[in-house]
């Protein structure tokens, strides 16, 4: 089923803290989780939607929710939003669809959620695959990132925005060729930016979870664009010296949006990942 015939509006988890979270739900086998990212707009379709039918024609089964405050999810304006409440509301979605075992993918904000998600419940997440995820740097240095100050700008004209000013953020602050920035895409955000009441983004509280990192029990696969305007470089180093089991790809000509720009090659080495039993041990 679509709404306004742009996004698919599916399945719905009724969870135990009284919230209601929607997700994708497709395929048979292994469990694949898709984490989407923060912005205008922001679903968990829109993020992956070039990336879980691979995994699913692969024989994984996907589930692709929106995060709490995002896409069709519940979107409360009377609650904070810190890292923990994202994962609660995750975990307690995939406890409804019966999931016991599963690989995460997160990128941006759903990377600190996926890394929150392992950190807390390790008998859950297998492997982890993360992209430029939130948390790998201290609060203050995001802000002096100029993806992340057009991130702002827009949310504070939430009331105002038009579809130029949205497609000038994703070209010049998501993604390191414009051409990526398509007026579908503009189309499938600002459905979901007209539902949005921005609360989420002001109070959300993604802790720095470098210090974390060796307490994870995971393989962890790393993904990270050179052009990144979104994210600090320090986060790179940050990852890389605190997880012991890493592979990390970084990737020239790209920017915060690696499944997007380089989608054959991030779906290729994350099945190759996933698939490999030779990496859990």
């Amino acid at each position: 089923m679509t709404m306004n015939g742009v996004l698919p509006d599916e399945n719905y988890a009724h969870c135990q803290n009284g919230y209601r979270i929607h997700y994708i739900d497709k395929g048979d086998g292994p469990v694949v989780v898709f984490l989407h990212g923060s912005g205008p707009g922001a679903s968990g379709y829109s993020n992956f939607k070039q990336n879980y039918p691979a995994f699913v024609e692969a024989g994984f089964r996907c589930i692709v929710p929106d995060l709490i405050g995002f896409g069709f999810s519940d979107k409360p304006d009377d609650v904070q939003h810190p890292l923990s409440f994202f994962v609660e509301c995750v975990k307690q979605t995939l406890d409804l669809a019966g999931v016991k075992e599963c690989a995460v993918v997160g990128n941006s904000l759903g990377g600190a959620v996926a890394i929150g998600l392992a950190l807390e419940y390790p008998e859950l997440v297998s492997k982890l695959i993360v992209l430029a995820p939130g948390g790998m740097s201290q609060t203050e240095e995001y802000f002096t990132m100029p993806g992340m100050q057009k991130m702002f700008e827009v949310y504070g004209s939430a009331d105002t925005v038009t579809p130029d000013m949205m497609k000038d953020l994703f070209a010049n602050a998501l993604v390191h060729d414009p051409a990526y920035a398509t007026d579908e895409l503009v189309a499938e955000r600002s459905q979901i930016m007209a539902l949005m009441n921005g609360h989420v983004m002001i109070t959300m509280q993604i802790p720095y979870l470098v210090d974390r990192l060796p307490e994870l029990q995971c393989p962890v696969l790393a993904f990270w664009g050179t052009d990144d305007r979104m994210m600090p470089d320090s986060g790179i180093i940050g990852l890389a010296k605190n997880c012991a089991r890493l592979k990390m790809i970084m990737l020239s000509e790209c920017g915060h949006w690696v499944m997007v720009e380089y989608r054959d090659l991030f779906n290729a080495e994350c099945l190759a990942f996933i698939s490999d039993s030779e990496v859990a041990k």
